[in-house]
């Protein structure tokens, strides 16, 4: 039974919260409304008029306070529709994360087991760099998780005007280092930066500069974009 994360999942988990949160918004916003079916053998997932590509991330189990990820799946396991998340085990043995390596995970020791499975769904969605996830109700104590693996799904991009807020809110989403959450923003961005003391200077397409300041305890103390003259 785990009662928390690794400090090497968090950490991990920190460096999509930012662009990851606002992924999901692009991917909320893109969906339809309307009930959802799915043909895995297909790959394909329905909501309303849309049908997507996907891929499945993993599922959890109400009951049991359990999480399995799709390479895992026994039924599923070795087909094209859990395919792509094989890169999360892989990355997880690369790295020792034992969180991305284990088949199922007893999430039951958790304060809140739930929202312990949406951070391993969040976390596996930006370790394959995919445009988010989707959560449906499989069943009446089964949640399945999708990946999108569709070039018609939008990217959120990095928009200097929002980008406070979106900084803000990823730090906010798990609160272990905000420092990684900055940093795997703008690395996910392909943007180059550096360390200044306490402050993240990431230097904008089109000349324009960044500048994340940290307080004496890690949080982020400000957000200041200096546009060119």
């Amino acid at each position: 039974m785990v009662s928390r994360f690794s400090d090497a999942f968090l950490l991990e988990a920190e460096r999509h919260a930012a662009w990851g949160a606002a992924q999901l918004e692009a991917l909320t916003s893109f969906l339809p409304d309307g009930p959802w079916t799915a043909d895995l053998s297909a790959c394909l997932y329905r909501q309303g008029e849309l049908e997507l590509r996907v891929a499945v991330l993993g599922t959890y189990d109400m009951e049991e306070a359990s999480w399995m990820w799709g390479w895992a799946n026994p039924g599923l396991r070795g087909t094209d529709v859990v395919a792509p998340t094989a890169a999360v085990e892989r990355f997880g043995r690369e790295r020792g994360i034992t969180e991305l390596t284990a088949e199922v995970l007893d999430l039951s020791g958790f304060e809140d087991p739930r929202r312990a499975a949406e951070t391993l769904a969040f976390t596996g969605m930006g370790v394959t760099g995919a445009p988010g996830y989707i959560g449906v109700p499989a069943g009446p104590g089964t949640q399945v998780y999708f990946l999108p693996d569709d070039p018609r799904v939008p990217r959120a991009g990095l928009d200097p005007v929002t980008l406070p807020r979106t900084l803000l809110t990823g730090a906010g989403l798990i609160g272990h280092s905000a420092r990684q959450v900055v940093d795997g923003y703008f690395g996910h961005h392909g943007v180059p930066r550096r360390v200044e003391g306490d402050r993240i200077v990431a230097e904008l397409p089109g000349g324009n500069t960044v500048e994340v300041d940290f307080d004496a305890v890690g949080r982020i103390a400000g957000v200041g974009v200096k546009a060119l003259p």
